[in-house]
């Protein structure tokens, strides 16, 4: 959906399966942002300007993961359908030496497609991210239970419209710290809310996650040698440290960064120590 103005001009590029709309700013090396579930675009707002002020051109799609605005009735919402489509996407737009930034279940995504085609990709910031057997984290596990009910999507989102209930540990309780404006929470939750074929995709995409598809993704980690960034949440009560310790031990080339004072959201809670460690990830490990 995306209604920050600070990520730049909307526009829809046609992917296998569907369109998507994505939001496209600065110029420079290339920035792409991998969001997770029930979240779009917006949750970069804070972070794109500055790394757009550093030369970068950043560009933030609304994946079809239940925050999105254009259905995608065709396309594949499997975990290797949906990294297949981010591969998609960067060839689209002929991107090159991309950074990608993730989090969550978009985390997930992104380890899964290194495993698959990194062909385009020169460096990755995991921001905390579903790892190993926890796809989705325990917490969160009922969602694909109720996915399989027909019709569960819609009270559940109905659920979410009330303002009490969007701060419990299932909602965003334990992934942002600090809290985010209510105009945010309803770009996140209205396009699920508001639309049947929406709430259909989400459906989708959460009856497809397993954990096996990012067992097996972390299996190629010992191949991927390309340099990635763990940033994560000293206090993520969501994703463990110690996940991003032990994926920082099988990474050939990964470094773990700590985030004080936040959540699974630090581009919400800390966004400019975010923003800090991108700008220096991406300057360490320039392409010559």
């Amino acid at each position: 959906m995306g209604i920050s103005k600070a990520l730049g001009p909307a526009h829809e590029v046609d992917l296998p399966g569907g369109r998507i709309r994505y939001h496209d700013t600065g110029s420079g090396a290339p920035v792409v942002f991998v969001h997770g579930l029930l979240v779009n675009a917006d949750l970069w707002r804070k972070v794109v300007p500055g790394l757009v002020a550093t030369g970068h051109r950043c560009l933030t799609p609304d994946w079809p993961l239940g925050a999105h605005s254009i259905p995608v009735p065709d396309a594949d919402l499997t975990p290797t359908g949906l990294a297949d489509l981010i591969a998609a996407f960067l060839e689209r737009l002929d991107l090159d030496d991309v950074t990608v930034v993730a989090n969550d279940s978009g985390g997930a995504l992104t380890q899964i497609l290194l495993a698959r085609n990194r062909s385009r990709i020169g460096r990755v910031v995991l921001t905390p991210s579903d790892t190993y057997e926890a796809f989705l984290p325990a917490l969160l596990a009922p969602l694909q239970w109720l996915a399989r009910i027909p019709g569960s999507m819609r009270p559940l989102t109905a659920a979410m419209r009330i303002r009490a209930v969007q701060r419990l540990p299932i909602a965003f309780g334990w992934v942002v710290k600090h809290g985010q404006p209510n105009e945010i929470a309803d770009s996140y939750l209205l396009p699920s809310r508001n639309s049947g074929a929406i709430r259909k995709d989400l459906r989708r995409f959460l009856k497809g996650i397993d954990g096996k598809y990012t067992v097996e993704a972390a299996q190629h980690f010992p191949d991927i040698d390309i340099p990635v960034l763990l940033a994560w949440a000293t206090e993520d009560k969501v994703f463990k440290l110690s996940s991003a310790q032990r994926v920082e031990r099988e990474l050939p080339n990964a470094t773990l960064r700590q985030i004080d004072d936040a959540y699974t959201f630090v581009s919400e809670d800390q966004p400019e120590l975010l923003t800090e460690m991108i700008v220096e990830f991406t300057r360490l490990h320039a392409t010559p």
